[in-house]
């Protein structure tokens, strides 16, 4: 399992553009829906730990999905097969952008892909709103954090503590 677990990481490494975020839609249909190693709201679970972590994203979920599924070398293995593909592409980038820095042609293509980056970043929100179970009781919350963040500057790290103590109370409220 774990060779076929650092192939997938690795696919889903080398086929992503965009970052981590861009990478949930993928990593999810491989994770859950293809592999089924993990449930929907394991998924998310880990998807959330991902967020409030420090350090890359990707890297999180890799971390944690391989730990959860193989312990240790899981762990190590998952990190490694998304890294790996990043890895390689910054060294050969590094060692020929001279030459093709000032491409129109390569300018061209970055300005077609990033379009598509902005949908893969925007299509896990859906998702997450789905198994989140987001209903109109709650939409309020990522409404109000968004305005948050974007209209006053507040850190995403105290909406993230602010929504974690506001669960554990709600938990306490209502068992």
């Amino acid at each position: 399992m774990l060779w076929q677990m650092f192939w997938t990481f690795n696919k889903i490494g080398a086929f992503t553009l965009g970052g981590g975020y861009a990478m949930l839609p993928i990593m999810e249909k491989e994770i859950v829906d293809k592999h089924q190693w993990l449930s929907r709201e394991e998924f998310m679970d880990i998807l959330a730990v991902s967020q409030s972590m420090p350090g890359l994203f990707a890297m999180n979920m890799a971390s944690h999905i391989g730990y959860k599924l193989r312990g240790l070398w899981g762990g190590i293995v998952g990190t490694m097969g998304v890294a790996l593909p990043s890895i390689v592409s910054i060294l050969l980038i590094a060692m020929f952008f001279q030459a093709f820095k000032d491409n129109i042609y390569v300018e061209k293509i970055f300005r077609g892909v990033r379009p598509a980056v902005v949908a893969l970043i925007a299509a896990p929100v859906f998702t997450m709103a789905k198994t989140a179970k987001l209903n109109r009781r709650n939409c309020w919350i990522p409404i109000v954090a968004c305005i948050l963040i974007a209209a006053f500057g507040v850190s995403p790290i105290w909406i993230i503590l602010a929504a974690g103590l506001g669960g554990f109370v709600y938990g306490k409220i209502n068992p």
